[in-house]
């Protein structure tokens, strides 16, 4: 019973908490289920599936089964990729996802990893000017000189 002890201190996630502590209070607390259940905020069904999970595998019948998936680029390729970033003057999603793809040959399947990794390198999709253009003189007459080009 220590070990569950040791566990409910160490775990960070709250679903495994939630797990040790309905062991925990009906086990070897001996407490009903019933008001274990509503303090917890859980089924009765919960606390059975929970209580023997943990006496056929114990401590780790309790922890989470799914880990989460290696990563496409290891640290260093992300690393340069971060570099390469920090080197242009202006970039995208798209010319993220062209680089990475014909360096690395990496295809992220969600546009949801390039934004990370451009949050990584502390950029946003979309670069600011240091300027609003029209409080400079010289920018809004060479505006208008080249839309007078065009016309």
């Amino acid at each position: 019973m220590r070990e569950l002890e040791q566990f409910i201190q160490r775990t960070k996630e709250s679903r495994e908490l939630k797990r040790a502590l309905a062991v925990q209070n009906t086990l070897v607390g001996g407490r009903p289920w019933k008001d274990v259940a509503r303090e917890l905020g859980v089924s009765r069904a919960f606390i059975c599936k929970w209580r023997s999970r943990y006496k056929k595998h114990g401590i780790e019948g309790l922890q989470l089964g799914y880990q989460g998936s290696e990563s496409y680029l290891t640290p260093e390729k992300k690393q340069q990729v971060i570099t390469w970033l920090h080197k242009r003057e202006h970039w995208s999603v798209e010319a993220v996802r062209r680089e990475i793809a014909t360096r690395y040959d990496v295809m992220y399947h969600s546009k949801q990893s390039y934004y990370d990794l451009m949050r990584q390198a502390t950029l946003s999709r979309k670069k600011a000017q240091k300027r609003n253009p029209r409080k400079d003189p010289k920018q809004v007459e060479a505006k208008r000189e080249e839309i007078e080009k065009k016309r």
